[in-house]
Formats: C-alpha cells, structure tokens, sequence
C-alpha cells in the first residue's frame, strides 16, 4: 500500500467515510474536517508510519489544506527519517 493510500485510509477512517471518496485535491476542509480531526489525524499518522509531524493546531492549519499536503508532510517527514 501506497504512502498515499495509506493517508486516505487514515482520513477517510477519521470522518467515517469511504476512502473511495477523497483523491490527493479534496479539500479537508470541505469533506469535514475540524480542528479536532486534524489533531488525531496528526497522531494517527506519526502512529502508522513512526514518524514525528512538527504541527501546531494554533499555526499550522494551512499545511493541512488537502489530501496531497497531509502526503507530501508525511511523505517529508518520512525522507528526513530515512536521512537520519
């Protein structure tokens, strides 16, 4: 399974919805998303891929416009484990 699928599986599973239903351009915001989603998206990914995601629920919300930002923040984290 894909970084990708791996992260629509993970917000999809938050929202109670099929993964079928979010591509890299949903927007969370507009599938549903609360501050609160956003903070046990954040645990659930640094869970599944053992990694660390700097976010601050005050400041940060912006980097979790859509699907493809959470990706590409997971995705970032991962190559700097990898680097490590």
């Amino acid at each position: 399974m894909t970084t990708t699928d791996q992260v629509i599986e993970i917000v999809a599973a938050q929202l109670q919805r099929n993964p079928g239903e979010f591509t890299l351009e949903t927007n969370l915001q507009e599938a549903g998303f609360e501050s609160i989603d956003v903070i046990e998206t954040v645990f659930s990914l640094e869970e599944r891929f053992g990694i660390d995601i700097p976010f601050n629920a005050n400041e940060d919300t912006a980097s979790f416009t859509t699907v493809g930002d959470v990706v590409g923040l997971v995705e970032q984290q991962l190559a700097k484990k990898g680097a490590a």
